[in-house]
């Protein structure tokens, strides 16, 4: 078993450890690419001298705009080493939420990935702090001329990354994370003796979710914890992900249960040997009872839940394999139970603790929770209290063996395809149609992508709202995945006495029947 790793606290020791230990372990790979852990080591030491090179400090912001890459993966721990702040992107963004973000972060560089030097050339002018934009060549040559010199790595309790979640304001919030808070539960949870947190010196895992998300840069800090490699894909692609299963590397992976429905309908699934494969975690929703059935004929691996969020550094609460019953239990319904050195309570609206299987919002707290919202102190305080809890916004409940029900989402975000999306977000770029007096967003149910958007609207007096062009008139403002795909058109918005849109009544018709009002 993999137990030779010290209770380290930063990117620098891990990968100086790593160096020393097994320096010929294969760290990363991406297409034909491969990087040891010596190798790793070396290169995002030049990294760190690179970024010194281009006047960049603790502290500074770079942004990276591009799809998982190997070297997102190095410039990432190479500035971590530094403590220059990683703002990796939403590839899939529309322009002008990518300067939003850029801007927001007064980030210095901005480092694009293969592909997207001319899409974000269309914006550059639009960038007021960075001063330079650094694409791939250019990247790869600066890192090879830098050199590998001494400075002074990050401290555990130092800002590493910097994640972009929206919110019920519209406006995209940067999570501020920490050394700390992306190794600080490691070590409680390998000494906990759980299976699934111990690790074979021959282990890989499989990075194909977008490195904006926690859940995509978060398997890449976990494999280098582990000291194992992680193979990194571009992005999801079935054909690529079977690829990887087959030639032995990968055994474990994260995805949600909308990608394993398309991995299994590759049909070369029928014929990949899924021998090494191990674990394979999951988010964003439960997964549907016959989909884990097929899964587990189809790839024979055990099943963990992953519940968390981007100001939780990602999982805090995991549904265990022996919880996954093909034939069906009243745990698979639940998020699990928390994670060792993890505090979860359910509390009223003046935070005291409810009964148990008592409905309240979930809040908690451990190592993981973040700094907080970059320059958003009122932000934070609203998330994260005085006394280091973390306020979720999802409503749920405890049982009495310790496993938390998620109920409902008390901030009204949509999780679709594993993607959050948040209505005032959407409604902001509704807002301005021609025929559109107002608008309210909610999510509805959806077998495939566990929710889609909907978007409910109010034409102007005399108007008449086409709604294909409500759709078309988002498209052109968000991303893709954020735009409506339907759209109601009523008389007006059920509201309460204070004027309040009662989102609620709107989505009830459409979750009927259903235990949760979340999917």
């Amino acid at each position: 078993m993999n137990d030779m790793s010290p209770p380290h606290l930063s990117f620098d020791q891990f990968l100086r450890h790593w160096a020393a230990v097994v320096p010929g372990r294969t760290a990363l790979t991406e297409e034909d690419r491969e990087y040891d852990f010596a190798a790793l080591d070396r290169i995002t030491a030049k990294v760190a001298g690179m970024l010194a090179d281009m006047g960049l400090v603790k502290g500074d912001r770079i942004a990276w705009i591009g799809k998982n890459s190997d070297l997102y993966v190095v410039l990432f721990f190479g500035a971590a080493r530094l403590g220059v702040v990683m703002v990796p992107i939403g590839w899939r963004l529309a322009g002008e939420e990518w300067a939003y973000i850029v801007n927001d972060t007064r980030a210095k560089a901005l480092f694009t990935g293969p592909g997207f030097a001319e899409p974000v050339a269309a914006i550059r002018g639009s960038l007021a702090h960075v001063e330079r934009v650094v694409g791939v060549d250019d990247a790869w040559a600066r890192i090879d001329a830098a050199d590998v010199r001494d400075f002074e790595p990050s401290g555990a309790d130092e800002a590493v990354l910097q994640l972009y979640t929206s919110g019920t304001t519209g406006k995209p919030k940067g999570a501020v994370l920490s050394n700390r808070n992306l190794f600080g539960l490691r070590l409680p949870n390998l000494e906990g003796g759980e299976p699934w947190t111990r690790w074979d010196d021959d282990e890989g895992v499989l990075v194909a979710m977008p490195c904006a998300h926690i859940g995509g840069t978060g398997l890449n800090v976990m494999a280098l914890a582990a000291g194992v490699g992680s193979h990194v894909l571009a992005e999801f692609d079935t054909g690529r992900v079977l690829d990887l299963v087959q030639q032995g590397r990968i055994t474990r992976f994260f995805m949600v249960p909308a990608a394993l429905h398309l991995l299994l309908q590759n049909p070369r699934c029928a014929e990949t040997d899924f021998s090494r494969l191990k674990y394979i975690l999951y988010g964003a929703a439960p997964i549907p009872l016959e989909l884990l059935r097929a899964c587990i004929q189809t790839f024979g691996a055990d099943f963990i839940q992953a519940y968390g969020m981007t100001e939780t550094t990602g999982t805090v609460i995991m549904l265990p394999p022996e919880d996954h019953d093909p034939e069906g239990n009243a745990r698979m319904r639940s998020a699990g139970r928390p994670m060792k050195g993890v505090e979860v309570r359910i509390v009223d609206g003046d935070g005291n603790d409810v009964a148990a299987g008592d409905v309240g919002e979930i809040i908690t707290r451990s190592s993981n929770n973040m700094l907080g919202y970059w320059n958003l102190p009122e932000a934070t305080a609203s998330t994260l209290d005085s006394d280091g809890w973390v306020h979720t916004g999802d409503a749920g409940y405890m049982d009495g063996d310790g496993y938390v029900f998620i109920h409902d989402r008390m901030k009204d975000m949509i999780i679709s395809g594993g993607e959050n999306v948040y209505p005032a977000e959407v409604e902001s770029a509704i807002f301005g149609h021609p025929q559109v007096l107002e608008v309210a967003v909610i999510g509805i149910p959806d077998d495939k992508w566990g929710e889609t958007v909907k978007a409910v609207v109010v034409p102007k007096p005399g108007e008449e709202v086409d709604p294909a062009s409500v759709i078309a008139w988002a498209r052109e403002r968000i991303a893709p995945y954020k735009v409506p795909k339907s759209v109601d058109v009523i008389a007006a918005l059920p509201r309460n006495a204070s004027g309040k849109i009662l989102r609620k009544d709107l989505r009830a018709p459409y979750w009927e029947g259903r235990e949760r009002m979340v999917n």
